[in-house]
Order: C-alpha cells, then structure tokens, then sequence
C-alpha cells in the first residue's frame, strides 16, 4: 500500500479523497492555488503546497508543477478526483514516466474514452449498443444532409472532443443542420482545441442512466449497478439517484452486461462509469467517464462500496475482492447538487462570500462539501458549495428525508438552487419517475421554483432573514421553515 498520496484537485473531492486516505493510515499532500491558501482541503492534509495564481490554467491545470511537488514530498501515487486534469491522458502518461502511480485508467484506456468518434466505434465492434448515426468525422454540413434524411430528423450534433453537453446543438430539418455543423464545429475549436464534430439520431422521451464500474489489472470486473442522471441544465447533472426509477431487473442485467463489455473494449482498470442514454425501452451507449463521478456517493450509500477506497487499493496492485452477485441495492439514494447559482437568472454563478452556513444532518443524511461561514465561493472554478445525499428505506422515504435536509440547509451571502430542488422533488412527474433530460423545460420548473421563493417570501422564512442572527434565531427560522412545508404538504 501507498504511505503517502497527492491529490489533484480542490474542494469537497479532495476532501473525500483525504477521508479514505486517513482511514487507511495513508499521508496526503494537497495542491492548491493562491484562491485556495485558506480552504478546507488545504487545511485538512497533511502538507499542503500553493503551485500558482487562481486561475486553473496557472495552477490546477500545471502538470510540472504538481509532479514537482510529487517528487518532492516522495509522493508514490497521484489521486486526480475529477475535473482539471483527471480524464487527461498526457497527465496519466507522464505520471507513469515518473514511476508515480496515477489512481485511474491508463493513458491508453483514457484515449481510448476520449474520442466520441473512436469509442462509438470500438463499442460497436465490442458488440454494445450505440445510437444511429454516423460514426465519422462530418467534413462538411452537404456530407451529413444525406445521412440525416436516412437517419431521420432530429439529429444532433456533438464534438467529439467534447463533454458536459458543450456546443451540442439539434437540428430538425437540413437548413438547421448546416447551421448546427458551423456553430458547433467552432464551439469545439474554441472550447477543446479540435472541431471534429459527428451526428447522431436525437432520441424521444430520452434519460441519462449510468453504471458504475470498478476493475483490477487481474482482469476482475463489476459493476455497482446504476444511477439516473436525468436532471440536467445545459447537459450538466443536478439531481441523481440509484436506483433508476424506471429498471427492472432483467434490463439491469442487460445494461450491466453491457457496461462490463464496453469496459473490457478498453482494457479499462480503477474506478469508471458507463454513460447510456435510454430512450423507449432500448439503451444506447453515450460515452464512458474514465474517473471517479461527482455522483459517486449514491452507489456508495445503496451497495455499501467505498468506491475511492477501492480505487486506492487497485492502484497500489490490490485485487477486486467482488463478485457481481455479491453486489446488491439497499434502499434508495438521491443526490442534489447544491451550487452558488441562480436557477432564475439561467442558473449563473453566484460567487461570493459565504457569511453563514449550516449544514443539515439526521438520520439517512450525508454532506460532502468544503465550504464553512466566511468561505468565498470563487469566480475561477466550479460553483459547487456541496453535494447532499439522502437514503431511505424506499424512495419516497428518500424523497422527504432529502426535502427535509434541503429545508434545514442555511446558506446566506451567494445565491444557491436550493429552491430548485426543492420545486423539482415536489414536482408530481419527479415523485412519479417519469423523467427525462428535459424535465426541466418540459415541465416548467422554473415557474415552480419562482412559486417556491414567493411563498417562502410570503411566510416569513427566507433564508435571507437569517444574515446576522444568533444561532437561536437561525434554529426558529429552521424550524418555521419545517412547519411551512408540513402544513403545504397537508393542503
């Protein structure tokens, strides 16, 4: 095993990395910014090293910089988290010529993972189900209208370079599809260095499920079943939960089979995740994520797996130790991103400084985050204040145990979505399972999440009122906060 580990990253996955690292008697070295001198991460290793301005592009994205603070705290493995320089092949590459383990897949796998076009390819040699479309480069918009009209519109157009939905753009007749081929081809040069765009067929009623993988370099692989990420803005994640409301146990057989092959195709080793898109009874394979998701904690809390735990112990040449039928679900967990942003201004980052926060807690609640009372949330990085997970019995149990944390939660002096959520997990289609990645459009949430802030205004219970008071006044606000939506719930 490992004696000391640096890890990659900041905020509330360099914490948790940290926790399974002590737990396993385990010294961490933290990297960090300028921005970052005073953060929890930094505070919570063991050694902590600045290794430039905030910007990421100085610091957190410097390859020399964190491998010379590897080399001088004789740091024998380097843990990305995710984000910055986690799915970067060059990164995994140069670890390695260091004789530095890098906690993840190899360069080759993460290559392998990376492009779009090629991973499309090699899963549909591998025999896993990909969505139709064309598996090439679209040279030029004339070149794809032909395909389209095979296809069958609406088609979508993706870099293949890309991730997190960026320049994705529908189009539904050919006019809109050579419009969409320019527009997307230069958000691709401008965001990911290569305009390489492709085409697929855009599915009806569409949701997001993922499989967690792990897998040893013994040729032992399982999946931890799976996870509905159907709650998105712009593409990115807000709400998730395992298990998916709408599998049954012969299409989880099915869909983990397939997970397992398309890991496999890649001669993939460490912690991963198998995106699927699921659309009228079939699944099609999207992408894979080649590191630990920010949604990790509800595999965790429904199979009892310590994901990074396992991670470290693959790394350092451990074997799985698991076998599928030894993996089951207990209970049902939901994850709610909970973001300085502002759901009402097209979710824009809300930066700033924290000037009181209060985390709520009980019985089948966890919180994974790195901010406290006076933390500024930064301008330079991601606007994640934490993510917050509830388990229950059932899902509806989970539900009204993650409505009643959200309705505990104080954080005053940023905006936050936690009025998002809240709307979203009262929202009839959410309790009924019927969801899609366009839930929030098709649904009008937002106008729900207006009518929650107006009401909260109307009681009396912002949490706006709790700037200044003493701990006893922030409890009789929580409290007034409970007592609103128990007698909204009764109405």
């Amino acid at each position: 095993m490992f004696n000391t580990i640096l890890v990659a990253n900041r905020g509330e996955i360099a914490i948790r990395v940290m926790r399974a690292c002590r737990e396993m008697d385990i010294k961490t070295v933290a990297v960090h910014s300028e921005a970052d001198s005073n953060a929890l991460f930094a505070k919570y290793a063991d050694e902590a090293h600045c290794i430039g301005l905030p910007p990421a592009s100085q610091s957190y994205l410097r390859i020399d910089r964190i491998l010379d603070v590897a080399e001088k705290t004789d740091a024998e493995a380097i843990h990305p988290g995710y984000g910055f320089l986690a799915e970067n092949p060059v990164f995994a590459r140069e670890c390695g010529k260091m004789g530095i383990v890098f906690i993840g897949p190899s360069d080759k796998s993460i290559n392998a993972a990376g492009s779009k076009i090629t991973a499309k390819k090699t899963m549909e040699k591998a025999g896993v189900p990909v969505i139709p479309g064309i598996s090439a480069e679209i040279e030029d918009p004339e070149s794809a209208i032909d395909a389209a009209e095979e296809i069958g519109y609406p088609v979508i157009i993706k870099a293949s370079a890309g991730g997190g939905g960026i320049g994705m753009k529908i189009a539904k007749n050919a006019e809109e599809l050579v419009s969409a081929v320019h527009s997307t081809r230069a958000v691709a040069k401008s965001a990911f260095g290569d305009d390489t765009v492709f085409m697929e067929k855009y599915l009806l009623q569409p949701r997001h499920i993922e499989f967690q993988i792990l897998a040893d370099s013994y040729g032992d692989t399982v999946h931890l079943n799976e996870r509905e990420c159907s709650i998105q803005r712009r593409h990115q994640k807000l709400i998730e939960e395992s298990p998916s409301p709408v599998m049954t146990p012969e299409l989880r057989e099915k869909m983990g089979a397939a997970a397992i092959k398309a890991t496999r195709a890649i001669d993939y080793t460490n912690a991963g995740t198998v995106e699927f898109m699921y659309s009228l009874g079939d699944f099609y394979f999207l992408e894979m994520n080649t590191r630990l998701q920010v949604e990790h904690p509800i595999t965790e809390m429904v199979t009892g797996i310590d994901i990074v735990r396992k991670q470290i112990t693959i790394a350092a040449g451990g074997r799985l130790d698991l076998e599928q039928e030894d993996i089951g679900i207990n209970g049902w967990a939901i994850e709610c991103r909970i973001n300085a942003e502002d759901p009402l201004n097209d979710f824009a980052p809300s930066p700033g400084r924290i000037t009181r926060y209060r985390s709520p807690g009980g019985p089948g609640i966890r919180v994974d985050s790195g901010v406290h009372t006076g933390y500024t949330i930064s301008p330079f990085y991601d606007s994640m204040v934490s993510k917050l997970i509830s388990w229950g019995q059932t899902r509806e149990e989970s539900i009204e145990k993650m409505l009643r944390a959200l309705y505990e939660y104080i954080i005053v002096g940023v905006s936050i979505n936690v009025p998002f959520h809240k709307a979203v997990l009262r929202n009839p289609h959410f309790i009924n399972g019927e969801l899609t990645t366009h839930f929030i459009e098709d649904f009008d949430v937002l106008t729900q999440v207006r009518a929650v802030v107006e009401g909260e205004k109307e009681k009396g219970v912002t949490l706006a009122s709790a700037i200044g008071a003493d701990d006893r006044k922030v409890a009789a606000i929580t409290a007034a906060v409970k007592t609103y939506i128990v007698n909204q719930d009764r109405k």
